[in-house]
């Protein structure tokens, strides 16, 4: 297959020549399971979020990085003091962040559309800091679970992540194990289990332990299966490694993982119940000499 686009000078391109790799624990029945957040970290795109001006209601696009920077500010004392988001999920801040309902089709929703438009760049503008191990997981055919705080539907992000075979930047589908858009209405409401007010962060918490046991349920409960996941914001990377501790005292035989992508250097932790061990990766590929 070939690409349609030429990589980067920042990013290191693994193409398709890699062979494929059998998991490092294949031979004792083992499975390495690859999570993922997806913005900022396997993939930037350009989808807005707005907020408003609660005097004038007047709106501002923000980037996802500008909206981490400045969301601690917002109704504080400063330049933000007097702008907030609306939780609309249809005209508000997120709107892009959400399906449309009077859109029919997961081809047509704003996701796939902001992947098509990305594809139209260079890869360096759209390729995260996790876009290397993604694209290994998938072209090795680990299993691989999406968890990210927008609100689509499982059937759109498999859609948009179509896009990048089409075109020519993945080699096949993922082999998808679990896919959970944590802000999805119906999907909040299961991770939430009827506390109000969860964080994103503690929804994603939940989606990994869920993860881990759909895992274990699907492929076995071997003491050898080795899990990873990668995100890029700190709040998430805190309540991921309390994540993997309880699932490491639930399953103490097996290895659990947390990479931190925004760092530099990469910094990836290995999860015990009583502590956690680091390593620094000096570039993201490296990633991919640490085998989850």
């Amino acid at each position: 297959m070939i690409r349609k686009k030429n990589p980067g000078p920042s990013q290191l391109d693994l193409g398709f020549a890699l062979p494929t790799q059998p998991d490092r624990n294949s031979d004792k029945g083992g499975r390495s399971f690859y999570f993922f957040d997806l913005d900022d970290n396997v993939l930037h795109l350009q989808t807005p979020i707005y907020i408003y001006d609660l005097r004038t209601m007047a709106e501002r696009a923000l980037s996802t990085g500008e909206f981490a920077r400045i969301s601690g500010s917002l109704g504080k004392p400063g330049p933000y003091e007097h702008f907030g988001v609306n939780g609309d999920d249809r005209v508000g801040s997120f709107r892009r962040f959400r399906d449309q309902p009077a859109v029919e089709t997961p081809t047509h929703q704003p996701f796939v559309q902001d992947i098509e438009h990305a594809l139209e760049l260079p890869d360096f503008h759209w390729k995260g800091p996790s876009w290397d191990c993604f694209e290994y997981a998938v072209h090795n055919e680990r299993p691989v679970a999406l968890i990210t705080a927008r609100g689509h539907a499982p059937a759109t992000i498999r859609a948009g992540l179509s896009q990048l075979v089409k075109n020519g930047f993945l080699s096949r589908e993922p082999n998808y194990l679990e896919v959970y858009p944590v802000s999805h209405p119906k999907i909040r409401v299961e991770l939430a289990a009827g506390i109000q007010n969860k964080s994103t962060a503690e929804l994603k918490k939940q989606a990994i332990i869920q993860c881990v046991e759909a895992a274990m349920k699907q492929y076995g409960n071997n003491p050898h299966h080795r899990f990873g996941m990668s995100d890029d914001d700190p709040e998430n990377i805190a309540l991921i490694t309390e994540a993997k501790r309880i699932l490491k005292a639930r399953y103490p035989q097996n290895s659990f993982f947390v990479i931190h992508a925004s760092t530099r250097p990469v910094l990836k932790y290995e999860i015990f119940c009583d502590h956690t061990e680091s390593s620094a990766l000096e570039n993201p590929a490296q990633q991919l000499g640490f085998e989850f």
